[in-house]
């Protein structure tokens, strides 16, 4: 299984001597970033979508396998609540190009108070470009049924699971294509980390997007890093180990 792990955001003027250099202007934190990790969440899209000619500079600084995964704006999410933003959407959609092949997917966090409806999600879903991979993380627990899991499904979109202290994390999709984790907790140790690789191991993924959250410490890209070296120790065992016969 191919995993693209980072953080959740990477301009932090905070992770200077801890991940950057003392120095680094911010201009070039992208570029340094991407040369460690190869994946970053954009949360700040959830306020103002950048124009997009920064949204070039961001795909031009970074290698050509480094992906992006870009939080949908609050005003498809919070504001309209995924019902009536053609409009949005169609923006959206138009603003990311900028980014090329070197978006991986874009993530629609839902509000904690916005309630299962099947239908909502169905007919927001039809509307989104299915060229652009689409996680939905639902912070309501009344989501937590199996048509949710078909009305993505259908649509070729993923659940995006969080472990965080909202709620209890749902578990991954068996038949998914593709996974999203936002792992939120200030700490990991080995064992934690292997056995979220394992639930993803247990799927029939292909690939999958984790991203750990931002905290001034710096402790994240270290987390980011870890996880992927366990990945690829995971993955050479794996393919080392002798079938029975």
């Amino acid at each position: 299984m191919n995993w693209l792990a980072g953080t959740s955001g990477y301009s932090y003027p905070g992770w200077r001597r801890s991940f950057y250099p003392a120095k680094i202007p911010a201009s070039e934190m992208l570029a340094h970033y991407a040369s460690r990790l190869p994946a970053v969440e954009i949360n700040n899209t959830f306020y103002r979508l950048p124009s997009s000619e920064v949204l070039a500079r961001w795909r031009d600084a970074v290698p050509a396998t480094f992906r992006f995964a870009v939080k949908a704006p609050r005003r498809i999410t919070h504001h309209a609540k995924l019902a009536d933003c053609g409009d949005a959407v169609r923006f959206f959609a138009e603003r990311l190009e900028a980014l090329g092949d070197k978006l991986g997917c874009v993530l629609f966090q839902l509000p904690p108070y916005l309630r299962q409806d099947v239908a909502l999600l169905d007919g927001f879903l039809a509307l989104w470009p299915r060229r652009y991979p689409a996680a939905v993380e639902f912070r309501h627990g009344s989501w937590d049924v199996p048509a949710t899991a078909a009305t993505l499904a259908k649509h070729g979109a993923v659940l995006c699971v969080a472990d965080n202290s909202e709620r209890p994390s749902p578990d991954l999709s068996a038949g998914a294509e593709w996974l999203y984790l936002r792992l939120r907790q200030p700490e990991y140790d080995d064992h934690a980390l292997a056995g979220w690789l394992k639930r993803g191991g247990a799927t029939s993924a292909e690939r999958g997007f984790a991203f750990f959250k931002h905290e001034d410490e710096g402790a994240g890209p270290a987390l980011a890093a870890r996880f992927l070296r366990l990945a690829k120790q995971a993955d050479s065992a794996s393919q080392t180990r002798t079938p029975l016969g």
